[in-house]
């Protein structure tokens, strides 16, 4: 099985790119982020007649997540009060959560709140939306042990995450708080597919748009795939597919492919 993560800054003005990209790279699913579509306005059609399945759960020109599967995916749910019915509406309000189930692998595509500036309120959402999701994680834990988490975490765990040019004193997504509360998660029993088997720096999945960051390669790895011990053991391989963020207008993220 292989699933990609890719956030596609807008699947409408990146479509072409996308659907070129899983015809040359048929992964059995396509997790996307930052559709920043409404559902009634995604190109179903477009992965429809590659012979997919897609699940959608987006809002208009923010956030949005979407599960592209080549077989139909069981148990789908949007957010997280489909899991945690108790919890207060508002934290599903932007829609950045979507799982489903593959071949008996519970799949969960994520988008993190970026948080904008460390100590805003931007920044304190972010930290409790990550606190929700551990709690979500919990209890999906309670019914499947295979689970596939990915997604951009807007968070690079480590420092060789980031081009050591970056100054990342106090910089959003690299905060002590940011990454405790991801560790928090990943305390759960989720294990870094890609640090499996590549354990050097200069690996990158983000690199921003200003500062011709691209070309310098002034990159940050924020876009993961966790996987719990059953998958985490049988991981073959973890790539960061460059070759998207070369073209012309591209996203500002590349495709990272897990194959397990």
């Amino acid at each position: 099985m292989k699933i990609a993560t890719w956030n596609v800054n807008s699947i409408r003005t990146r479509l072409e790119q996308v659907i070129n990209w899983v015809s040359e790279n048929p992964v059995d699913v396509l997790c996307l982020q930052e559709t920043k579509v409404i559902d009634q306005d995604f190109p179903l059609n477009s992965f429809e007649n590659l012979g997919y399945h897609p699940y959608i759960y987006g809002q208009k020109a923010y956030n949005g997540v979407a599960l592209i599967s080549r077989k139909p995916l069981e148990d789908v749910s949007m957010g997280f009060c489909s899991v945690l019915t108790d919890l207060e509406p508002v934290l599903d309000e932007q829609k950045r959560v979507i799982s489903g189930v593959i071949d008996g692998v519970r799949i969960v595509n994520l988008y993190v709140p970026n948080g904008s500036s460390v100590g805003s309120e931007k920044y304190e959402y972010k930290l409790r939306w990550l606190t929700v999701l551990r709690k979500y994680l919990q209890q999906l834990l309670l019914s499947n042990p295979a689970i596939s988490m990915c997604g951009d975490f807007n968070i690079a765990l480590e420092d060789i995450d980031i081009n050591d040019k970056v100054k990342i004193e106090n910089h959003i997504m690299a905060s002590d708080a940011e990454r405790q509360a991801l560790k928090d998660v990943l305390d759960l029993g989720f294990a870094d597919a890609f640090r499996k088997f590549n354990q050097e720096g200069g690996n990158y999945s983000w690199w921003d748009y200003r500062t011709a960051a691209f070309k310098r390669n002034l990159g940050w790895r924020i876009d993961h795939h966790y996987l719990t011990p059953v998958l985490y053991e049988r991981a073959q391989s973890c790539i960061i597919d460059v070759a998207p963020r070369k073209l012309e207008k591209p996203s500002d993220h590349t495709p990272v492919v897990v194959e397990f």
